[in-house]
């Protein structure tokens, strides 16, 4: 038996969470039962557990969309038993049990080794959010961005993904600008590399199709009208990494920026990359973070906690990471 977050949902519809005990029996089908240690609290995360989006397929079910820890028992041989791993994505936490427990069974072709240098805690500490950030920064740079092009924009700025993603492209000598709705934390913003801090008011609502050219690049976790201005605001031959949908589903934009002014939009998924890319991305993680960002930049709590704490993520009160001790 273990520890572990389970949703269920009731008869009316409403998703229920509570802290139970799990027999190892129950968890599904898998070649490779991980011990974890840690596992994240991330957006998708936030609304699976509060039941505000139907980002779980099936019930009952353990979210949360990553995790780490060491091998328990492999029927695969690229894995034995105390192999330190983690996860992003696949469906996990949204159609097979996911990270936020004690143990877990899945599919080998879900692991990643975690790199030399790096604990359990410090890959969770940027966990599916900083993975993706770096899949947006290699997107950019895939496209030809380099720093000599112009200022690049991070929106959701002080989430998960936008506080890794300043940090990363600051190190690599690009002039970030960041847009945030929490403007109090500009000064942390800036500590971590933005150059220049904007309000994210002034992408949010309905613009013109083109607008004046101010950014080479962009990080975009927020989608709808944030996205459609970001676009138009592109210089000639700007690139955009989407990677996330805050603000919503919708892009009410026009052609005139990827027609007038060649600009790309670039789509980022995290949670079905194929393995060669998930590999590089935390290889270069490993190399490009410093533990002191991490530490700086990481909230830690206990698996009690879970559920309190979606709360305040999706209300907008958390700052870059939380990492959940699933042990604690």
């Amino acid at each position: 038996m273990f520890k572990g977050l389970l949703l269920t949902r009731s008869e009316d519809g409403q998703t229920q969470a509570a802290i139970t005990e799990i027999d190892e029996a129950q968890l599904p089908p898998g070649d490779v039962v991980v011990q974890i240690s840690h596992s994240t609290l991330n957006y998708k995360d936030g609304l699976a557990i509060t039941g505000k989006a139907p980002v779980v397929r099936s019930f009952p079910m353990v979210p949360g969309i990553d995790f780490a820890g060491v091998v328990q028992s492999s029927t695969d041989a690229r894995y034995r038993e105390g192999d330190a791993v983690l996860l992003n994505g696949w469906g996990v936490g949204e159609t097979h049990w996911g990270g936020l427990a004690q143990r877990a069974r899945v599919k080998a072709d879900w692991l990643v080794s975690i790199p030399g240098g790096f604990t359990a805690a410090q890959a969770m500490s940027l966990g599916t959010a900083g993975y993706t950030a770096m899949l947006c920064v290699m997107a950019l740079q895939r496209e030809g961005i380099e720093p000599s092009a112009g200022p690049v924009l991070v929106t959701g700025a002080n989430g998960g993904v936008g506080t890794i993603a300043i940090s990363l492209l600051a190190q690599l000598g690009f002039e970030v600008h960041a847009s945030t709705g929490r403007l109090e934390e500009a000064a942390y913003l800036q500590s971590l590399g933005a150059r220049e801090v904007i309000d994210r008011h002034t992408l949010g609502s309905a613009g013109k199709p083109l607008q004046k050219e101010r950014w080479a690049g962009a990080v975009d976790t927020v989608g709808s009208h944030t996205l459609a201005n970001v676009c138009a605001s592109l210089k000639y031959g700007g690139v955009v990494a989407a990677c996330g949908l805050a603000q919503g589903m919708d892009f009410p934009a026009s052609v005139a920026p990827f027609i007038l002014r060649g600009v790309t939009l670039a789509g980022v998924d995290s949670v079905m990359a194929p393995m060669a890319r998930r590999v590089q991305a935390w290889e270069r993680l490993a190399r490009e973070i410093s533990p002191d960002l991490l530490a700086r930049n990481t909230e830690t709590i206990g698996l009690g906690d879970a559920v309190a704490t979606a709360q305040r993520l999706l209300a907008g009160q958390v700052r870059g990471r939380v990492v959940v001790d699933v042990n604690r």
